[in-house]
């Protein structure tokens, strides 16, 4: 029976951790009767009707730019995937969630409230560069900063830890979900043709780059015509995708520049002689470290297991609660509820 489970309710995905693994990591869409707003699918089965449901169904994505947009779809969705990944054995968890830096105490109520659904005796919520600074196992006793990169879907997140709070913090809403609308709006304007975000998905993860390419690669995807209205195949190479998704990369980088702009300089110090950690499903574009590295001109060490940092942090905070005491933190008590 699951008791400290750590829930990473992202943009783009839910990934939930507990027993010292990833249980489950699927898509925060949800395809929903478009009259009653009743959910019919869940996670990869609605992402693929992404594009594709007829006029009585829509896809929606409960969760933009890294909050909570519709709260009842939440909730549906969330209990759907603690009960496909615990069944009926999970009565009195403690759950430790993450939510991007920076936001409002009424949001992490929120979230909790939202979480609440789908069952748990003590649920908190941490911001998630705090989360990712508990995976790396940071000495929180000492006055030493940090820079944690967290780029998701819809956020990338940008914290100076030292001492086990947030010295310095933002969270911009350039991230992940931006390259890929670059890329579509690239293949529209260069190619007349229009595709939807899976498409620019994968051409994003084959083919693009944050810096050009030393050996050029290409691949062939398919679309719309916008003029005939007619399917068409057409080629995109990775100096296409590099120039489309340039301007984004620079803008994530000058994020990460005005948050060093706003530290303490011995706290820059102490990151120019570190360097900073770079994690986030998002950090994984060819090239990026690289582009980071160059731009701020510190090394930038990119996280063995990037998509899982978060939600792993946020299984460490439960099982080690004295790291959280230098930022405002206590398990909430709730009514403890069943899942169905």
């Amino acid at each position: 029976m699951a008791t400290d489970i750590g829930i990473d309710l992202g943009t783009s995905k839910t990934v939930i951790f507990s027993s010292s693994k990833v249980v489950l990591e699927l898509p925060n869409i949800v395809t929903v009767d478009a009259e009653t707003w009743e959910p019919i699918y869940f996670g990869e089965k609605a992402k693929q009707t992404l594009g594709r449901t007829p006029e009585s169904l829509t896809c929606i994505s409960p969760i933009e730019r890294g909050v909570i947009s519709d709260y009842g779809v939440a909730e549906e969705m969330l209990k759907n995937y603690m009960q496909e990944a615990f069944g009926n054995k999970i009565l009195r968890p403690r759950i430790m969630a993450t939510l991007p830096a920076g936001l409002t105490e009424l949001q992490h109520h929120s979230l909790a409230n939202v979480i609440e659904s789908a069952g748990g005796r003590n649920i908190s919520v941490i911001e998630s560069p705090l989360a990712i600074a508990f995976s790396l196992g940071l000495d929180f006793s000492a006055p030493h900063g940090t820079l944690i990169v967290d780029i998701g879907a819809g956020t990338t997140d940008i914290a100076v830890v030292s001492m086990g709070g947030i010295a310095a913090c933002d969270s911009f809403k350039t991230a992940s979900l931006d390259l890929d609308a670059q890329i579509i709006r690239y293949v529209r304007k260069e190619y007349n043709i229009e595709i939807g975000p899976l498409t620019a998905e994968e051409i994003k993860i084959k083919v693009g780059t944050a810096v050009p390419r030393n050996i050029e690669v290409a691949m062939v995807a398919k679309g719309r015509n916008v003029f005939t209205g007619l399917p068409e195949s057409f080629e995109i190479s990775s100096s296409e995708v590099y120039e489309a998704i340039s301007d984004t990369v620079d803008t994530i980088c000058n994020a990460i520049r005005e948050v060093l702009n706003k530290t303490d300089p011995d706290l820059v110090a102490d990151i120019t002689t570190d360097g900073m950690y770079l994690t986030g499903g998002g950090a994984q574009l060819f090239g990026l470290v690289d582009k980071i590295s160059n731009y701020i001109g510190v090394k930038v060490t990119l996280l063995d297991d990037p998509k899982y940092s978060v939600v792993k942090g946020a299984a460490v905070a439960l099982k080690k609660p004295e790291l959280l005491k230098n930022i405002d933190y206590q398990l909430r008590s709730i009514k403890e509820l069943e899942v169905e």
